[in-house]
């Protein structure tokens, strides 16, 4: 114990002695047309040989910050110069499939992209980055990405720090390994770098008055449970999709990767002073990428980071001057905004996070035990469906849920309703080791049977390796719902089963059920065909793991797992 006391006040220390380059912030574009050009370049980031880097427009390590107004038909112009074939999403906006920017959307180097799309979202932080088929991780790393902030009516007509830059500031944070050639190490698992807006060492100059922070983990892998320096206190005012409807009071907020936060702090009388952003990382529970240290399985690759179980400091902020006109008074109430009820839903899905075994700590890890698969359709929801989704982490590692194309509201944690900070609009979750999260989401507006909408780990290694799903959207689908896994409608004996499985089915779901599918742990099929009432299989054959039934009726797709010995 006073060994980690010990790295964790010399990091501490050492942290507060480097801090010697001006935070970067990022230049912007506001209007409605955009340029954005993806290309080649390096950076200076340690001693020795240069880092390349992938820069957008004239920045050399991550883009420009996009200014958007809600209501505003946008266009946007992606040239890619990088030397690679990706993509370009637009993290937590609603758009069409088609201008989602997912795998589908390719830009192949030397060609441009040029979505255009009504801003529908409320007024928020979101952010661009690139989602490649498993090249996401190598691109985002290297620099590709940058913030998005959207604009609205009900959130100009609050008084509130919005002078960008000046009492309103971007913080991107990331976690980087890089290599003894100062290279990106795109699965970063011994990650001991922190960049912010893409700064090493960083300190900013913030005025004495009330500032506003765009709190942004880009990390690859890391989870931060950001804080200041004497636990100072401070105001949560927004999340992943818009504003709370009032400040909650915190010391600490964690944020998994993908995942924002916009926090107010008051900075009055204290000039001169120095505090310290900093993640508590001490804090968190091993199994959360950032907490710590894993014991390994023989064989296994490190992921034995310094910065693991430890605080350490992030950004150093000097209390200066306050500027004229400052905000002086904190916000009482926010955003009147009213989750989806329960009782609304139309259509339940559960999603259990998988592995080879529960000693598995790099992947891959599968949903529902598969790995993405382009060619596979996981999920066709109707149009304007809501839906209760179950999230269950079988895993030994944490992972954040992040769900494309809507914002969801968080109902419960394994049963126990979500603190006030987390129950605004969400696209990403974290989800502890056997920890059970359900959210319930509205898929409005946009319907296309061609394009897909993605939903994945955003540990970006998990998701290169695999651990993504992909759903359409459409009016022909409507009144197709799917049940829970391991709904009673379904009988399976005996379970566990070895030589014979019997399966009866029940009528009573709109009638007769019309086919049925097992899928094996890899999801392969291993029988298919029309469904009785009661149907016995030879199951000598089969290799011994778990296996989803799946059942068709006219209007319900109902899923059943069972065991083989």
């Amino acid at each position: 114990m006073k060994k980690i006391l010990a790295i964790a006040v010399l990091i501490s220390v050492f942290s507060a002695v480097r801090a010697q380059h001006a935070l970067f912030i990022p230049d912007t574009l506001s209007g409605t047309t955009f340029d954005l050009t993806v290309h080649k370049d390096s950076v200076q980031f340690k001693p020795g040989m240069i880092t390349h880097t992938l820069g957008i427009n004239a920045n050399k390590y991550f883009g420009p910050t996009l200014l958007l107004r809600n209501g505003d038909s946008v266009s946007i112009m992606v040239h890619n110069q990088m030397g690679d074939t990706t993509t370009m999403h637009w993290h937590g906006l609603h758009v069409a499939p088609g201008n989602d920017g997912g795998p589908f959307s390719m830009i192949m180097n030397g060609m441009d992209w040029n979505p255009q799309f009504v801003v529908r979202n409320n007024a928020a932080t979101y952010w661009y980055h690139p989602h490649m088929m498993a090249k996401t991780a190598a691109q985002a790393i290297k620099g590709d990405a940058g913030l998005i902030i959207v604009k609205d009516a009900a959130e100009a007509a609050l008084v509130l720090p919005r002078r960008y830059g000046i009492d309103d500031f971007p913080i991107v944070v990331q976690s980087v390994e890089l290599d003894t050639n100062n290279q990106f190490m795109p699965k970063g698992m011994v990650d001991s770098v922190i960049l912010v807006n893409g700064t090493d060492s960083p300190y900013v100059n913030m005025p004495a008055q009330i500032v506003r922070m765009r709190l942004l983990n880009a990390s690859g892998e890391r989870t931060f449970n950001f804080g200041f320096t004497a636990n100072r206190s401070f105001k949560i005012i927004g999340t992943d999709g818009g504003l709370l409807t009032a400040p909650v009071t915190a010391t600490r907020i964690r944020l998994s990767p993908g995942e924002r936060a916009e926090i107010l702090m008051d900075l009055s009388g204290l000039v001169g002073q120095t505090i310290f952003l900093e993640s508590y990382a001490a804090e968190l529970p091993m199994g959360v990428q950032g907490g710590p240290t894993m014991p390994m399985p023989p064989s296994s690759p490190p992921m034995n980071s310094p910065l693991n179980g430890i605080d350490f400091n992030i950004l150093q902020i000097n209390v200066v001057s306050p500027t004229a006109a400052p905000v002086t008074t904190m916000p009482t109430s926010l955003i009147p905004d009213t989750p989806y009820p329960e009782s609304s839903a139309t259509a339940w899905r559960t999603i259990n996070m998988t592995a080879d075994s529960m000693m598995v700590m790099d992947g891959p890890f599968y949903f529902n035990h598969n790995l993405f698969d382009m060619m596979r359709i996981d999920y066709r929801i109707p149009l304007n469906n809501v839906e209760v989704w179950t999230l269950y982490d079988s895993t030994m590692v944490a992972h954040p849920f992040h769900l494309h194309d809507v914002h969801f509201y968080i109902l419960d944690r394994n049963g126990v309703a979500p603190g006030p900070e987390e129950r605004g609009r969400k696209d990403v979750v974290l989800i502890q080791s056997m920890e059970r999260v359900r959210f319930i989401a509205k898929f409005t507006d946009f319907a296309d049977t061609t394009i897909p909408y993605m939903y994945h780990c955003h540990i970006l290694m998990h998701e290169d390796d695999g651990m993504m799903g992909q759903f359409k959207v459409g009016t022909e689908y409507t009144g197709v719902t799917t049940i829970p896994l391991n709904n009673n409608s379904i009988k399976l004996y005996p379970n566990p089963a070895t030589d014979n499985l019997n399966i009866a089915l029940e009528n009573s779901l709109n009638g007769s059920p019309s086919g049925i599918s097992i899928y094996d742990a890899m999801g392969r099929v291993v029988y298919s065909g029309s469904a009785n009432n009661h149907l016995e299989l030879n199951t000598t054959n089969w290799a011994r793991g778990l296996y989803v039934l799946t059942v068709h009726y006219q209007t319900e797709i109902v899923h059943k797992t069972f065991v083989i010995e």
